[in-house]
Parts: C-alpha cells; structure tokens; sequence
C-alpha cells in the first residue's frame, strides 16, 4: 500500500511481487485481485489481504515461496530480518518510511521482542 490509502491496486502488487522474484503479467495480478476483492471495487484492502495471504499459504509450495522472500529481506543470511534490512529493501522496492514506520513494523512482527524477526 505504497500511497498509505488503505487499498493494494495491481500496480503496487505488482511491485511486491517483483521485489518477491515473481513476474506476473498485468492481467495475472487483476486475477489475483479479483480473486478475493469481495467488494469489487478493484483493489484489496486489509480483509481481502488477509484472505489472499490465506489462500497463498495453502498452495503446497508456499512454505518455500516464503523462505525465498524471507532471503530477500534476510541480507546477512543468519535467519532473523533486522530492521536495517528491512529497511534496506522497502527502499529499493520505492517504499518511503520513516525510521518510526519501520521499527512499527519490526514490532508488529517481533514475537520475542528481541528487535528482530
């Protein structure tokens, strides 16, 4: 949600996707929208989100889809996401967030509170 709206267009999807090493064709990401856009505005919203990200973790591959993404934010290779990397690749995805958004965002996630993912 690169503009802060509260909805994903196939745009930005697409650009997660890319960041992610996939590269789904326009017509592929309204799919995946239309998929559970329940309100059928054309976007997804959080709820909606939640409902692809369920369905994603069903797919029988996806336990190594999300250690292949994990990689991506995982620079130094030693299994935990810090928040310098994600910072480091939010930014090169074009995200802009504050140093305050970021460590939101590792706090959100960090379950042992240790600073890391």
């Amino acid at each position: 949600d690169k503009d802060g709206d509260g909805q994903i267009t196939t745009k930005e999807l697409g650009t997660v996707m890319r960041s992610l090493g996939q590269n789904p064709s326009e017509s592929e990401l309204q799919d995946m929208i239309n998929e559970v856009d329940a309100d059928n505005n054309g976007t997804i919203d959080f709820p909606e989100f939640l409902t692809m990200m369920a369905r994603k973790m069903k797919d029988t591959d996806s336990e190594e889809e999300i250690r292949e993404a994990f990689k991506v934010f995982d620079r130094d290779n030693n299994g935990f996401i810090s928040a310098a990397e994600l910072r480091h690749v939010m930014t090169s995805i074009g995200e802009k967030l504050t140093d305050e958004e970021v460590d939101e965002m590792i706090r959100e996630a960090d379950q042992d509170g240790d600073g890391r993912m």
